[in-house]
């Protein structure tokens, strides 16, 4: 579904809600989701294919940054309209993002969209913002500290239905804490536009976000997404984590665009790769029966993404909200779900489909 699909469309597939309320391949499922800026519309796409398999439930959602901002969406479409009705709210956020975006002189020049050439590294406008950045603190650059998102957010969600206790989902949306250092996780009822901008907050482009005195910076230096409340306050065991910055890289880096990439893709996976750590040794326990402790539970481990698709695109791409970007990579998401669906959709509930030691460890 392309920014501006509408509900027509949906039921006309026969995508109505309750079809597999009581079926028996029912599958319950918790999702982890990463952030990376617009590259999120990716993570948008596999929600969306999510969400069009009525065999599929959620059961909560661990969310960082741009993610925190999808499942936030997704869990109030859920709330007020059921399926379609998040998937209608997915489309509509990303579409008022692009409609935002397309107004920025670090977007695309027409021409480039028309060359397929989208690349920002080398726009003279990005230049000089991202020097300007390294420069001055948003404290200098954005004194009235604007952010568009705070808007799209208020216009987009009714943040009443996710702090209503009849909400479909559980959500848990990671900050960090700028003058602790620790990790700060918004459930449902302390969830609004304030939690969601502190979750998506970086530092070099926004103010700190403060919240009951304290103050916060993008949760993805300390939960990218963090994975231990869905252990602890979810009843499924399967984790179904939606990547977005590659974890592996074929080539070092030579450039500095490049070498600052990967630092960033380095820093912004390490919390998740301790926590698959902590993970992958307490299954260990467990199926060597060392564990005594019955309320250990195995957790099942399950990966959608696309580094293929991710390692090609540079660090400035993740500003780059242009509508075909958008599209393109939502595209690539809905098909990387199809396909773990129909490799993995009976495996739910009984094992991980990823080998946690070879891809985390």
């Amino acid at each position: 579904m392309d920014i501006g699909t509408n509900n027509k469309e949906q039921k006309q597939k026969g995508l109505l809600d309750g079809e597999a309320a009581n079926s028996p391949n029912l599958k319950r499922i918790n999702l982890a989701l990463q952030g990376g800026g617009s590259h999120g519309a990716f993570a948008w796409g596999v929600l969306d294919r999510l969400l069009e398999d009525e065999c599929i439930e959620f059961d909560g959602i661990s969310a960082t940054s741009v993610g925190a901002v999808n499942a936030t969406v997704l869990a109030y479409g859920l709330a007020v309209g059921g399926r379609l009705g998040a998937r209608q709210a997915l489309a509509d956020i990303w579409r008022r993002v692009a409609n935002l975006a397309s107004l920025s002189p670090l977007q695309p020049t027409p021409f480039a969209r028309l060359t397929g050439n989208q690349s920002l590294e080398t726009s003279p406008a990005f230049v000089q913002f991202d020097l300007m950045t390294r420069l001055f603190s948003p404290y200098q650059l954005n004194p009235f500290n604007i952010n568009p998102l705070r808007s799209i957010l208020c216009d987009t969600v009714d943040f009443d239905a996710i702090r209503n206790a009849h909400c479909p989902i559980k959500l848990f949306l990671s900050a960090t804490n700028v003058r602790t250092g620790k990790i700060r996780v918004f459930n449902n009822a302390e969830i609004g536009p304030d939690a969601v901008l502190a979750s998506a907050c970086l530092p070099l482009l926004f103010q700190a976000i403060e919240i009951d005195g304290e103050h916060y910076w993008d949760g993805g230096y300390m939960g990218n997404p963090a994975i231990f409340p869905l252990i602890y306050d979810c009843d499924s065991r399967d984790v179904v984590i939606v990547h977005i910055n590659p974890i592996e890289r074929p080539d070092v880096p030579k450039t500095a665009g490049e070498i600052l990439n990967r630092i960033n893709e380095i820093s912004f996976n390490s919390s998740l790769m301790r926590e698959m750590r902590t993970v992958y040794f307490v299954t260990k326990l467990i199926e060597e029966e060392k564990i005594l402790d019955k309320t250990m539970r195995r957790m099942l481990i399950h990966s959608i993404e696309a580094d293929d698709v991710m390692q090609a695109m540079g660090v400035g791409s993740k500003l780059n909200a242009d509508r075909n970007q958008i599209n393109r990579l939502m595209k690539v998401g809905r098909e990387r779900a199809k396909a773990w669906l129909a490799a993995n959709f009976d495996r739910l509930g009984k094992r991980s489909t990823i080998d946690i030691q070879k891809k985390y460890l």
